[in-house]
């Protein structure tokens, strides 16, 4: 189960670095509606390239945490990440998929933007679902 869990991470971290690696060098597909928008409906700025990247390494680098967790990769973590990585990551996703009250999550305020609808139909269920998993994950381990 632990490695079934931690093989089917891996692939949802590695797509979604793929699409992060993407737009950072110039990608136009699927960006729509990927980031919040301000209450009147207009789209916020959108982050830069520096910052699309740090995602992009970030998620990769959550995908390779569950592949040494399921035991696929060895590689030696510092003591700390190994004990609690995995709490660390639950609470992250679990945390966004109840969002900041305001533009994301399940219980935000803005409803209507592209974003808004994106997020809960896709995007705050896969990070509840993120959560979960990396929960079971943890206890099982």
């Amino acid at each position: 189960m632990i490695q079934l869990i931690s093989i089917i991470l891996f692939l949802v971290f590695l797509f979604l670095s793929s699409i992060h690696w993407y737009w950072a060098f110039g990608g136009k597909w699927g960006t729509q509606g990927v980031y919040p928008a301000n209450p009147d409906g207009s789209p916020m700025r959108p982050p830069g390239i520096a910052a699309t990247l740090i995602v992009a390494i970030g998620l990769l680098s959550f995908g390779i945490f569950y592949l040494i967790k399921g035991e696929f990769v060895s590689i030696e973590l510092p003591f700390w990440l190994n004990k609690n990585g995995l709490w660390i990551l639950t609470g992250i996703f679990i945390v966004r998929a109840i969002g900041d009250f305001k533009y994301l999550g399940f219980f935000k305020k803005i409803k209507n933007s592209k974003f808004a609808i994106n997020d809960s139909k896709y995007y705050s269920p896969l990070c509840f679902a993120i959560g979960v998993l990396t929960l079971i994950l943890g206890l099982d381990l």
